[in-house]
């Protein structure tokens, strides 16, 4: 059931701070389109002040708080209640395995590198950065906090939070969790508001030693080009348009459960989301049908209610774009095979049934460019060289999937492929274990693994001289005259 939403200010140096303006942005529900809260409105002075507290402290709660922060994410970004529990097992398991690298960095200091010659000695030692800033989007508000916020704190930063000012309640949770545990005052700030009285001071901040972003591509080359006016390292998640290739020798059913799954989890808000589905031509009929009788089948409505599946778009803005997509579908001659339309039984709410087009062309808008929603873009292919021709030929780069029960021709396609993510008969699975980004348009860097917490970390160069004998660089320098 929906819970009672704290009304939070912005967390900045260990304390809840009304923001300098005293602006607010209103949280509208996106399954009811009723403002159930507000969230405070950040301006450059609030992310000066955050900034200032973080650089005078670089120096349980979750799992106990699943139930409230689930329901507060569904509520927030219309994700279903199940998916939304997910992500918090996730957050947890996320911040415990940071903190497993963190008590083993003491460990790793120090460590001598072999130089091959005598006389020196040398060694690494790894520090912090300083001050991060983390700017994060809504469609996983929580988890991609903490995919940021937990090795940026386990490496011994301290982080400024400015989470999408369309989803940020869980984010100011955060905050609340770290307070009540006891987190040094400055360590973790958390400013809301719009990306261009928040986001954008915070990018450009000198005192920030690195920005991690995760979000579109557009907004993304704008923080870059922020960061770099100060020479700051980046890191870049940004949009997708991944592919998932279904060859002929595949198992229908469990092909099209993977296909639903990399593109209506999430509500289709997902980034990595295999909007592009390639179908051998072979299966193509059997696999449509089957495609099409599940798609419908999907429980769509009330993210609170039991086994909703899929629930509304995030928010106004986000559904008109989407249901834009929707008619250029239509427009560029592709064939819709289901859905695209508002349910008939959801009169308010920003939901739109399970879409699926088939025949669609490379021209096509929902071919080239992410939809950000419930709406799968689909063609044939008839050879392998055609596949991964079909799968290389977009802007983006982050992930692709691969479905055959030939394990030699997954290799080669796998090895062929174009992306920082590959998914061998699955779509979508996600460890906080293994590295997360792309290549092309979808960015650079990675996350999570002991990537992202290295990344997290300035390597220092410690040599000394250790032989007793003079270096006697100028042997022949005439005697003093004194």
């Amino acid at each position: 059931m929906p819970v009672s939403i704290p009304e939070r200010q912005l967390y900045i140096g260990g304390q809840w701070v009304t923001p300098c303006k005293g602006g607010r942005l209103p949280v509208v529900n996106p399954a009811t389109e009723e403002t159930i809260a507000s969230i405070p409105a950040a301006t450059p002075e609030d992310v000066q002040a955050a900034v200032a507290a973080a650089t005078a402290c670089v120096e349980s709660g979750v799992k106990e708080r699943k139930s409230f922060l689930a329901s507060l994410e569904s509520m927030d970004n219309g994700k279903p209640l199940a998916e939304a529990e997910w992500d918090v097992d996730d957050v947890a398991t996320c911040f415990e395995y940071y903190a497993d690298l963190a008590e083993k960095l003491d460990a790793r200091q120090y460590e001598p590198v072999d130089l091959g010659m005598d006389g020196f000695e040398c060694a690494l030692r790894r520090e912090p950065l300083g001050v991060v800033g983390l700017i994060t989007p809504w469609n996983y508000p929580l988890l991609m906090s903490t995919w940021k916020v937990a090795p940026a704190l386990a490496a011994g930063n301290a982080a400024v939070l400015k989470p999408s000012e369309a989803a940020s309640l869980t984010s100011i949770e955060l905050a609340a969790i770290a307070h009540d545990v006891g987190l040094p005052a400055g360590a973790f700030n958390v400013v809301t508001g719009l990306g261009r009285d928040a986001g954008a001071p915070l990018s450009s901040h000198p005192g920030v030693a690195k920005i991690a972003f995760t979000g579109s591509t557009a907004t993304g080359r704008h923080v870059y080009l922020a960061a770099a006016q100060n020479l700051r390292p980046a890191v870049m998640e940004l949009g997708g348009k991944s592919a998932l290739i279904v060859f002929e020798d595949a198992d229908v059913e469990k092909a099209v459960e993977w296909a639903m799954f990399g593109v209506f989890w999430t509500n289709g808000q997902i980034c990595s989301s295999t909007s592009r589905l390639l179908v051998h031509e072979a299966i193509a009929p059997a696999f449509y049908a089957r495609l099409k009788a599940r798609a419908e089948s999907i429980k769509i409505g009330d993210p609170f209610a039991p086994g909703c599946r899929l629930g509304p778009l995030v928010n106004d803005l986000q559904y008109e774009k989407v249901k834009g997509y929707v008619r250029a579908g239509l427009e560029d001659g592709a064939t819709l095979l289901t859905g695209g339309q508002r349910p008939a039984h959801l009169p308010r709410g920003y939901f739109l049934q399970p879409t699926v087009f088939t025949d669609v062309s490379t021209e096509n808008r929902i071919w080239r460019e992410e939809i950000f929603g419930p709406v799968l873009a689909s063609r044939t292919f008839a050879t392998e060289a055609e596949a991964i021709a079909l799968a290389n030929g977009s802007e983006f780069g982050l992930a692709a999937g691969i479905i055959s029960a030939d394990a030699a021709r997954c290799r080669r396609v796998q090895e062929a492929l174009q992306v920082g993510i590959c998914w061998i008969n699955c779509s979508q699975p996600c460890f906080c274990q293994a590295p997360w980004g792309g290549v092309k348009n979808s960015g650079f860097g990675r996350e999570l693994g002991p990537f992202g917490f290295e990344g997290f970390l300035s390597v220092k160069q410690i040599t000394t001289y250790t032989s007793p004998d003079k270096w006697d660089w100028y042997p022949d320098a005439p005697a003093s005259r004194l």
